[in-house]
């Protein structure tokens, strides 16, 4: 019986208390605070990282297939997914699916793979989901919504979760919607949305699924079940009797609601603290709602999941600088870090070892391992005899850095550094993330992390940064 082997996540480490919002606008605002994307993060940059997370976990070699979901993917006509599947380092004969347009999106594609494993047209499949959704200035949506990524590994072998069942159900309604000319989510009077869209669905969903399998809400170990926010949330589930320790964390107090990402991030969360024997169900909302029952058999393989990146955060108290880096809020790039509009894209597509996969090559005569990849070695002079290795999931260190306080950006000084990997000492050129300028030590544990370096010729480009290493624990 195919089912879950490995899961992982990503959740940025900027984190703005509410209050903020109640601060800028007098009112509003809420308890907890949100994940916010840095100005260098999108929604494909959050996937790869919460993809790597799950690969590191469990390994590559039978990963057939991505699957992608998203309502904010950054480009209209482009796959998110093949971009996954190359910075996850997967063989060009891997398959590639965009799931969207709707917050059901998420466990669309997970259902989507669980079906076409059971086929056996598939044999293992990512299904990473991510949204960095926007919500009006001043609305209730700007302070619930929160940016992250879950990924989820389905497999018909090494099973450590199975899919016992599943039902799906379809409404259309106008509750919740954003437009393809609009920037920010729009939503219909609150009492509808609830009663008649969120929670009627939810519950009947849920409802049939354990109906169907002779089951009650008492039989079940843990309940993930999506909520717009925490106060609708807490409603649904006091309405299905259940008590606070069958519920998984809503994650609403501490990221706030990651849109298509979030029902698969409640379960990254659930299946952390298993327990062999566990009943687990997830119910999602969007346009309908997906109900999913799983039996544990054993923890599955993770790395840092959820927990490691919860507790993996920095305060952001600017509301301003929360709009700028959303794009809300226009900022004077300053000439020096404006990129020149050119067309990279034949670059950039020759150079996807070195910049997407982050490659080094590895002299098969003398073992120097070099970045950017190398024809000749420069320790033995041997000429087109190396092997091409992979840098960003291994350990590694800061050599040397430097503070450039005339580059501009939204965070100057910006740190360039030469980062030391594990792998045969090989130094990669690079910028440090997520860091304050006193923060940089030499010799201090880092790790690399999927970042948007720039816009160029109307594309979007990306490289790997560092950042200081997330400790696991």
């Amino acid at each position: 019986m195919p089912g879950i082997s490995s899961v992982g996540a990503y959740i940025p480490k900027y984190r703005l208390p509410r209050s903020v919002f109640a601060q800028a606008w007098g009112s509003g605002g809420g308890a907890g605070e949100r994940a916010v994307a840095s100005y260098d993060e999108d929604t494909l940059s959050l996937a790869v990282n919460a993809a790597v997370d799950a690969l590191n976990a469990q390994g590559r070699d039978d990963v057939d297939a991505v699957f992608f979901a998203s309502t904010t993917a950054p480009y209209k006509e482009k796959s998110s997914a093949a971009l996954v599947a190359t910075a996850a380092d997967l063989p060009a004969n891997v398959r590639t699916a965009d799931f969207g347009n709707s917050l059901r999106s998420g466990t669309s594609a997970f259902l989507a793979a669980l079906d076409a494993i059971k086929a056996g047209s598939l044999r293992s499949v990512l299904v990473v989901a991510s949204d960095t959704r926007r919500g009006f200035p001043k609305s209730s949506f700007e302070a619930t919504f929160g940016d992250a990524a879950a990924a989820v590994i389905l497999s018909n072998k090494q099973v450590a979760v199975n899919v016992t069942d599943y039902i799906s159900t379809t409404s259309e309604i106008a509750d919740v919607w954003r437009r393809d000319s609009d920037q920010f989510v729009r939503s219909w009077e609150d009492r509808f949305v609830i009663t008649q869209g969120y929670e009627a669905i939810t519950k009947a969903a849920l409802a049939d699924l354990l109906t169907k399998n002779n089951l009650t809400n008492k039989d079940l170990t843990t309940a993930a079940i999506y909520g717009p926010d925490a106060r609708n949330h807490g409603a649904v589930i006091r309405s299905l009797g259940l008590d606070a320790s069958q519920v998984a964390p809503n994650l609403i107090d501490g990221v706030g609601n990651a849109g298509a990402a979030h029902s698969l991030l409640m379960l990254v969360a659930a299946l952390e603290n298993a327990a062999p024997g566990d009943k687990v169900a997830l119910a999602s909302y969007g346009d309908g709602a997906d109900a999913i029952l799983l039996d544990v058999k054993q923890k599955p393989k993770f790395e840092k999941a959820v927990s490691a990146h919860l507790a993996d955060k920095r305060a952001l108290t600017s509301y301003d600088r929360f709009l700028a880096y959303g794009g809300t809020l226009a900022t004077d790039p300053e000439p020096p870090s404006r990129a020149e509009s050119m067309g990279a894209a034949t670059k950039t597509w020759r150079l996807q070892s070195d910049t997407i996969r982050l490659h080094a090559s590895k002299c098969n005569q003398c073992a120097t391992v070099t970045h950017p990849i190398q024809r000749i070695c420069y320790t033995c002079r041997s000429k087109d005899d190396y092997t091409e290795v992979r840098l960003y999931d291994k350990p590694a260190k800061l050599f040397a850095f430097t503070k450039d306080h005339l580059a501009g950006g939204l965070e100057p000084p910006v740190l360039n550094c030469i980062a030391e990997s594990s792998e045969g000492s090989a130094r990669v050129f690079s910028i440090l993330t997520d860091a304050g300028p006193d923060e940089a030590k030499i010799g201090m544990p880092i790790e690399f992390t999927f970042r948007k370096m720039n816009e160029a010729a109307n594309f979007h480009n990306y490289y790997w940064k560092v950042k200081p290493a997330v400790k696991v624990t």
